[in-house]
């Protein structure tokens, strides 16, 4: 016969689940506290189709990519400088690039966009009608999988196809925040409802935000084409003048300004880049809208300059 006092089990039990609790309790907290340390994390998912068709509409006058310039360094380099103020308390993991090119062969533009900092070019096919096919399924596949693994906690995807709708939310099903940015459209909308639906928030730039960045081409004579290619400067006069502005910029702004700039290295802010294009193109008397290269010595020039000053 057992003489087992059933209390006592009672009281046994208690105390293991007080323990289970204590130990579920310990857990929860660290994870919390895990959770806390790591830092939020963002990035850039741009549909280059979108964007050259609706930037070139509302500050060329055209969607024929044929007939105005893009300057994607810049405006790369203002996007980054946009979600570095929208996501303060974020870090930027990169910027994907998405675009199209015949057997997914990367134009000279789009190496160029590839070799820029914290970029990742992704291609999809580029049919007979220059039709963009496969980038949808790309931006969905990263978006999804980078949320999956947590690699970030919110998107800015630039785009307007519906067929983004399963992008959305197939990284949201993971926990990240999708935010849509838009492109102002001259007139009605430019990004499909059901898209603007599902997102977390959604945003939409002006035309003053792409003026910078977008150029018509006019059509040159051969005489004013050998003109301009002669009158080219150099990129190491391009550099030099970038130094030049700079030492006239920590001037004018002082070492608290420098200290405030250097954290953002090598991007700079919108306000101090479309300064820094203006004063260049004052000085060398020439346009370096499009000219991507000429564009990468200017700052770099100018960076050299202040960081050699600190």
């Amino acid at each position: 016969m057992n003489d087992a006092d059933p209390s006592a089990v009672d009281d046994s039990s208690a105390v293991d689940i007080s323990a289970q609790l204590e130990r579920a309790n310990s857990l929860l907290e660290r994870v919390l506290a895990e959770v806390a340390r790591t830092p939020s994390t963002h990035a850039i998912f741009v549909d280059a189709g979108y964007l050259y068709a609706a930037a070139g509409r509302l500050a060329a006058g055209t969607e024929d990519r044929r007939t105005f310039d893009l300057d994607a360094e810049g405006l790369i380099e203002a996007l980054i400088d946009k979600a570095r103020t929208i996501f303060a308390d974020s870090r930027l993991l990169r910027v994907y690039w998405y675009d199209g090119a015949r057997r997914r062969i990367h134009t000279t533009e789009q190496q160029s966009i590839a070799e820029l900092p914290d970029v990742k070019v992704r291609l999809g096919n580029l049919n007979a009608n220059n039709q963009q096919k496969g980038v949808d399924s790309l931006i969905r596949s990263d978006l999804e999988s980078l949320a999956r693994h947590r690699a970030i906690s919110d998107a800015a995807l630039i785009g307007g196809d519906e067929d983004l709708v399963s992008a959305v939310e197939a990284a949201q099903g993971y926990g990240a925040r999708v935010h849509l940015w838009g492109i102002e459209a001259p007139d009605g909308r430019n990004q499909a409802e059901a898209l603007l639906w599902e997102v977390d928030s959604q945003r939409t730039f002006d035309l003053d935000f792409f003026k910078p960045y977008v150029a018509r081409r006019t059509v040159a004579t051969f005489e004013t084409a050998t003109a301009t290619a002669a009158h080219r400067p150099s990129r190491d006069d391009v550099r030099f003048v970038g130094a030049q502005i700079a030492a006239k910029w920590l001037g004018a702004r002082g070492r608290e300004a420098l200290v405030g700039l250097l954290p953002g290295h090598p991007y700079l802010p919108g306000s101090v880049d479309q300064d820094l294009l203006v004063e260049a193109e004052r000085l060398l008397q020439y346009s370096l809208r499009g000219q991507s290269d000429l564009r990468r010595a200017l700052r770099d020039g100018f960076w050299e300059h202040l960081q050699a000053q600190y």
